[in-house]
């Protein structure tokens, strides 16, 4: 059973940084395309980053340039260096992974929170 385990939010005034991590495990083959998630209060879920199994990365245009999204493929671990948080960003950040096993399915971690005071 693949299971995704999110860690590394927590309460940041305004201007800070926090790195999040996933650490995906359970009979797994191989992770093809990881990405970050948030969803605040009243809103509906958004992309924030995302990652191929090669590096290749995408960033949601409110993100850019303080956000950097990575990848440890012999840890199965996904990480997300967040700069300049600004109160904006505070939502529960999800994990998700393309994971194939004996077959593919797309997987979500449990969330952690990110509040950011102003």
């Amino acid at each position: 059973q693949v299971q995704l385990v999110e860690s590394g939010g927590g309460l940041v005034q305004a201007g800070g940084s926090l790195r999040l991590s996933c650490a995906a495990s359970g009979g797994i083959f191989t992770i093809n395309l990881m990405g970050w998630y948030r969803q605040a209060p009243g809103k509906q879920r958004e992309l924030v980053a995302s990652i191929t199994n090669i590096g290749s990365t995408n960033y949601a245009d409110s993100v850019k340039g303080r956000f950097t999204i990575s990848r440890d493929n012999a840890k199965n671990t996904m990480y997300l260096q967040m700069n300049s948080l600004k109160p904006e960003d505070t939502a529960v950040y999800y994990c998700n992974a393309l994971v194939l096993t004996t077959s593919q399915g797309r997987y979500w971690g449990q969330g952690t929170q990110v509040t950011v005071s102003s």
